[in-house]
């Protein structure tokens, strides 16, 4: 059963939250602020947090940046901050999506969904490799791990889902929409932001020169796509 932690310190959303994900099943913990939240997720290891970022302690942005210090748990952002800005500010601090208030149940179930998804593990390529070497790095589809430098490089779910897509895709030119609806989900097609903070992120964890990418190309205004 999928155990849902919800960080929020309005008791209304809170309240509606708990009551549509027990009804499908999902099993619930909830926070009311930041250290509560980062407390539970250590204790109760939910398989996704749904986090506000206006918690009374501490910022919801510093919450992700906790988590990620030591999990890869998807983190969907529920809150009412609209601007580019700071949703690109979550996104890069680690959180997977993106909901802004107020919002409908529907939306937010599916992009919880669709979080979880990303994070369960996956099959080999479509040629049936599922090991792919580069001179700098090596990507382990079968066991969801990236090595370089004889380490493993800690993704999250969300940069793997991205990294596996792009290298199923070897060599062939990924359009902006495809990445976001095979990443994201089927309603995505425009948030290309979404896109450049998570290939920022990849290039700056596995390129030997982030600035001058080898291996994650992108194709200005079409897509990316990944070469050995």
């Amino acid at each position: 059963m999928t155990r849902v932690l919800v960080v929020d310190d309005e008791p209304q959303i809170v309240r509606a939250l708990v009551i549509n994900l027990k009804a499908r099943k999902y099993e619930v913990d909830s926070a009311p602020d930041g250290a509560t939240a980062l407390r539970l997720a250590a204790e109760r290891h939910p398989d996704v947090i749904v986090l506000d970022l206006g918690l009374p302690d501490v910022d919801g942005v510093e919450v992700i940046k906790g988590l990620r210090g030591w999990t890869r748990v998807p983190i969907l952002v529920l809150s009412a901050r609209q601007t580019s800005d700071e949703k690109v500010e979550a996104l890069d601090a680690g959180a997977d999506d993106y909901v802004t208030k107020p919002f409908g149940m529907d939306e937010l179930l599916a992009r919880l969904r669709a979080a979880v998804r990303r994070a369960e593990p996956v099959g080999g390529g479509e040629d049936g490799a599922v090991m792919v070497e580069t001179e700098g790095f090596t990507v382990d589809l079968a066991a969801k791990k990236v090595h370089r430098d004889g380490r493993d490089v800690r993704l999250t779910p969300t940069e793997w889902h991205l990294l596996e897509v792009l290298v199923r895709n070897s060599g062939r030119l990924v359009s902006q929409k495809q990445l976001l609806q095979e990443v994201w989900g089927p309603s995505y097609g425009t948030e290309t932001n979404y896109l450049r903070v998570y290939m920022a992120q990849l290039r700056r964890k596995l390129e030997a020169d982030p600035s001058h990418p080898r291996h994650f190309v992108t194709e200005p205004g079409m897509g990316y796509r990944f070469e050995h």
